[in-house]
């Protein structure tokens, strides 16, 4: 029953609903595509349609096959651009500002993840991306146990104002290829945080070698020993959740007087604010009040106030002068990274001296303010932003409840399917990476390792594995597979000891550069020996 449901369902996505003509999510407006090569371009139609793909002056047709999918080849084209690329059939696709350069897959775990706002130097990197003709496209999270043939994410051209959220490494890596190369440059993020290389390695490949077994044979006992039913799922986790998460205990601090403008907070501490606050030292789960006092100016008294806090991990109940003024908790979508933009109303927009308070809860890893300097602003809806107020910089805090954050967790249960658990073997090639092959690419970006550190010597061979799948499936040959050994991690031992995984890893990760067209940073002078994830990588 499991394979006819995943059967049907690979059979939805493939074969559109209607006979018009479609592309898939990766082929969008402010795209890239690869100079220098016959570029493929595919999508569905109805089955027998003549499809005309066109791309200034190139231009190719195909004839939809029997599933409905249609491919054809544009170029070789030089580095340029913007163009129009239109496919029609009964139907026209128009896709606008399209450039034609260099164009890398960039992926692995967190350390791929990391974005640049949370980088070192964030403020200064943002303002200064300023580069129209790099192109960013972060593919949708997504687990699945059978290939993908779509994925979900959009193009966007690099600004200050859409750089934050993406990939750091991948972003400094483009910048510098675009500065030195004089042409565009398409990064497509596709990255989890703790995400072992077996979840980005085909089902086939891991199939092919006896010495890969063990992770195939793990999972499915797992597997096995999980909930049987989605009721019985939700219990568990529901229990795992007990000992994962923090329960927020309630909302003591405000009927303590913590949001009042007239409170003493003489015995609160200061924190600079936007940071989370594990990277000054305070390593809980909880809740933490945050208060910062500043003076509304005479001319905005009277006027609907527009209050921006940028990103809050995870969730906030925000007030001014004692009352509240928003809130955003677990009902919105990716709460712990949505902005927080509120509206302080007319009737409470006073001269003279305010405080903003905010109460934020955290239920486990990071907590805090998620943002940049820019995002903490305050300023009158109807006057221009540039006279804004900067709320960034010391902001004063005081624990409301709290835990240490737990050194480790029980495994978190996985549902009936197995889906949805991103160490699923192969399950994130099917879903984030499959969908993206043919693409034209120059090369790809990899940062992962630790999270298979534990099983170093299996890496020897998974971690070259992965990268002749990869090629072999992208049918592109032995493209450009570029990759960072991990950085210095834990203190430094002056004496041989039992416990040689990181440095194993980093043995197996030089190993693989006994395959052709493969390069590798150092990063062991980078590193944090206190933080897996240190913010200057």
């Amino acid at each position: 029953m499991k394979a006819l449901a995943a059967f049907v369902l690979l059979v939805l996505v493939c074969v559109p609903a209607s006979a018009d003509v479609k592309l898939p999510g990766i082929f969008g407006d402010n795209m890239v595509l690869q100079r220098d090569m016959k570029v493929p371009i595919w999508g569905w139609a109805a089955p027998g349609e003549t499809v005309t793909v066109r791309l200034g002056d190139a231009e190719a047709k195909a004839t939809a096959g029997q599933d409905g999918r249609w491919q054809v080849r544009l170029g070789p084209l030089p580095a340029l651009g913007p163009l129009e690329l239109t496919v029609r059939g009964t139907n026209t696709v128009t896709l606008k500002n399209v450039l034609v350069g260099d164009v890398w897959i960039c992926s692995g775990q967190s350390n791929m993840e990391w974005t640049v706002a949370a980088s070192k130097g964030a403020p200064q990197e943002i303002a200064a991306a300023d580069y129209p003709d790099i192109r960013l496209f972060t593919v949708q999270k997504k687990v699945l146990d059978q290939p993908l043939q779509d994925v979900a994410g959009a193009w966007v051209a690099c600004s200050p104002r859409t750089v934050g959220s993406f990939s750091a490494v991948g972003y400094f890596f483009g910048r510098d290829l675009r500065e030195s190369l004089d042409v565009p440059i398409g990064l497509i993020n596709t990255s989890w945080g703790g995400t072992p290389a077996e979840s980005w390695t085909s089902r086939e490949a891991l199939k092919s070698n006896e010495a890969f077994q063990p992770i195939l044979d793990r999972y499915e006992a797992a597997l096995k020993d999980s909930p049987k039913t989605m009721a019985e799922y939700k219990e568990k986790l529901k229990e795992w959740g007990k000992v994962a998460y923090f329960e927020d205990p309630g909302n003591k601090g405000f009927g303590l007087g913590w949001a009042d403008p007239g409170y003493d907070a003489a015995d609160w501490q200061e924190m600079q604010l936007p940071t989370f606050w594990e990277r000054v030292g305070l390593n809980i789960d909880g809740v933490v009040w945050f208060r910062k006092e500043l003076a509304i100016p005479q001319d905005w008294a009277g006027k609907d106030l527009a209050l921006s806090l940028g990103p809050i991990d995870d969730t906030d109940t925000t007030y001014f002068n004692g009352v509240q003024i928003g809130s955003t908790g677990m009902d919105t979508a990716n709460w712990w990274q949505a902005p927080r933009r509120y509206t302080i109303p007319a009737r409470l927009a006073k001269p003279g001296r305010a405080v903003i308070a905010v109460r934020v809860y955290d239920r486990w890893m990071s907590g805090g303010f998620g943002g940049i300097p820019a995002d903490m602003v305050l300023v009158p809806r109807d006057v221009d932003t540039a006279k804004a107020i900067s709320l960034a910089g010391p902001w004063l805090h005081k624990i409301e409840a709290s835990r240490e954050q737990p050194a480790s967790l029980p495994p978190q249960p996985m549902d009936p399917s197995g889906a949805g658990n991103p160490w699923l073997p192969s399950g994130l090639y099917n879903a984030m990476l499959h969908p993206l092959m043919p693409f034209g690419i120059k090369g790809a970006i990899w940062y992962q390792g630790e999270s298979n550190a534990d099983r170093a010597y299996q890496y020897r061979e998974l971690f070259p594995a992965m990268i002749r799948d990869w090629r072999g499936a992208w049918g592109q040959g032995d493209f450009p597979f570029l990759f960072v050994q991990l950085a210095n991690y834990m203190n430094l031992q002056q004496q041989a000891s039992e416990d040689t995984a990181w440095p194993e890893l980093r043995e197996a990760q030089l190993m693989a550069l006994s395959l052709p067209n493969t390069g590798m940073a150092c990063a062991i002078d980078i590193g944090e020996a206190n933080d897996i994830s240190p913010n200057g990588i």
